[in-house]
């Protein structure tokens, strides 16, 4: 799948999906290991790629005040733009869609008619590596669920560019920021990115 948010330049790429704005070469992928050069086009690897998928209590994103006591399916796949010293999900955020072992690939309708099939599910949580990287999908999905009338939750580690974030706040309904720390020079040595 084509992914949005970048220039062709020289036979590379600029993505502008977060600031990291990595300019890729053919055949390669940026820091989050999962958006690729394909002969100067950028292509989103996990377009579809799931690497974990549970019914989750809302409080586990977590949340607090956010349709308390409920349940919500939780998917995520593969890839971060971060790279925390001591990531709790490395065994997915720190690998490439190539080296991932997924059983299958799910079209985003399929997804929704997995959230909405279960009553009491009340939408879906976009969590586990860091969702951004898989945008097209998540935003393809969150659509359908917003046309269902159930919400939209991501758990992210904030690190997006402005216009993504913009084209987000029209389809996800809450926000879990998981803020690494509090010092430009924490963020830079410990995650590999800006405060």
């Amino acid at each position: 799948m084509e992914a949005s948010y970048y220039e062709t330049i020289d036979g590379a790429v600029r993505c502008f999906l977060c600031p990291h704005q990595c300019r890729i070469t053919k055949g390669n992928t940026g820091i989050c290991r999962v958006r690729r050069n394909v002969d100067g086009k950028l292509v989103a690897e996990t377009w579809g790629r799931i690497s974990a998928i549970h019914k989750d209590p809302i409080e586990k994103k977590p949340l607090y005040h956010f349709f308390p006591g409920s349940t919500i399916l939780s998917i995520g796949s593969v890839g971060c733009n971060m790279k925390c010293k001591c990531c709790q999900n490395w065994q997915i955020s720190q690998v490439s869609a190539t080296e991932f072992d997924f059983s299958r690939e799910f079209a985003p309708e399929e997804i929704v008619t997995i959230a909405v099939t279960d009553k009491d599910n009340i939408g879906i949580a976009y969590t586990y590596n860091e969702p951004g990287m898989w945008f097209e999908y998540m935003f393809s999905i969150a659509g359908l669920i917003q046309e269902r009338g159930l919400q939209n939750v991501m758990v992210s580690n904030g690190y997006i560019s402005e216009q993504p974030l913009n084209d987000l706040l029209t389809c996800i309904d809450a926000f879990n920021i998981d803020l690494k720390g509090f010092t430009e020079d924490f963020y830079r040595s410990f995650t590999g990115a800006a405060l």
